[in-house]
């Protein structure tokens, strides 16, 4: 079986694509290298001992896309690419509409013209907005997201379903994912963001390893019991895992199936920031600077229904996810910079 990601050089599409391989799958990796690197490329044969495809190209660009569809005879894909930063997406609306969007619609188009009808969807906890309360549960109503990155996961959310009724052959998994962090404990690959992070972890190990100063901390008045925000954090190996069980259930089946990816557990910025420093013996100077537009204040799932439907659960804690970070961060201090 032949599966295209598209956005596969990015932080968890990378990871996605060393388990799809490590599972026997073929390999047809689609990116931009917007949020990603080409020596990505190189790490994930290296950990594997195995080759693939590769093609770059922007998932708007319909008739790049097209001819890769023409070259290989794609099974199902798996989407994860697009822009996925909270706060710019608050600065910059309009890009993300576009390129998550659009591109996204551009993607469906060329899929349906080539009879590939199975897609695994990465979604987003943000979704379930500011209204819901946490533990997040599959069948909360969804529709008044924070910030617009998560809008534009709402509406690719409401496309596919679309496009499941009104063409039933299509095969459709939703993974709505929380907090990824972590890295691959080979400590070849792992999340390299572009400029000043803008998620916890990475901002974490960046200070930990010296190339920023001092960690901000956004908001310490949030009504959780140290003030700082709660979130499921999810091991990236984990994550990746998840996606493998979702391909297998969109090659058997038809409909549109909806998975939270998480632990179920909430950890807070403070809790996660000691965890690392205990962990791995290195400390991380932080201050308290002001709530980030578009966050909320705790944030984490109910993943029963991955484990009844799909046979998966995360299998790592926080001690693990600090632990490989701090490994990929350690080996590579600049990231995939040479």
């Amino acid at each position: 079986m032949s599966i295209l990601v598209a956005g596969g050089a990015g932080y968890i599409g990378s990871h996605t694509s060393v388990e799809l391989l490590n599972a026997g799958y073929d390999l047809v990796i689609v990116d931009n290298y917007c949020n990603s690197s080409p020596l990505v490329l190189d790490r994930i044969k290296t950990i594997t001992g195995k080759d693939f495809k590769f093609y770059e190209c922007n998932i708007c660009n319909r008739e790049g896309m097209r001819k890769i569809f023409q070259q290989e005879k794609i099974d199902a894909v798996i989407h994860f690419a697009g822009l996925k930063a909270v706060g710019e997406s608050c600065v910059k609306p309009l890009e993300y509409y576009e390129n998550n969007v659009w591109g996204s619609v551009a993607l469906l188009e060329v899929m349906k013209e080539f009879g590939c009808k199975k897609i695994v969807f990465s979604s987003s906890a943000t979704v379930y907005g500011s209204e819901n309360k946490a533990p997040f549960v599959e069948t909360m109503p969804v529709g008044t997201a924070t910030n617009p990155y998560g809008t534009t996961k709402i509406y690719i959310e409401n496309i596919l379903q679309d496009l499941y009724k009104s063409d039933n052959e299509w095969s459709i998994s939703l993974l709505r994912y929380f907090n990824p962090i972590g890295a691959h404990p080979s400590g070849l690959i792992g999340e390299n963001p572009n400029g000043i992070p803008n998620n916890l972890m990475p901002y974490v190990s960046q200070v930990a390893v010296g190339k920023l100063a001092c960690l901000s901390v956004n908001g310490n008045d949030y009504p959780t019991p140290d003030g700082t925000g709660v979130r499921d954090y999810i091991h990236v190996v984990d994550l990746a895992l998840g996606h493998i069980k979702a391909v297998q259930r969109v090659l058997k089946k038809t409909g549109v199936d909806i998975y939270n990816l998480g632990t179920g557990k909430g950890y807070s910025v403070l809790e996660v920031v000691e965890t690392f420093k205990r962990v791995n013996g290195v400390d991380v100077p932080y201050k308290i600077a002001p709530r980030r537009p578009g966050d909320i204040a705790t944030c984490y799932a109910n993943a029963d229904k991955a484990y009844k439907e799909l046979g998966w659960k995360a299998e790592r804690n926080l001690e693990d996810m600090c632990r490989d970070t701090w490994n990929w961060q350690k080996k590579n201090p600049n990231g995939y910079e040479q």
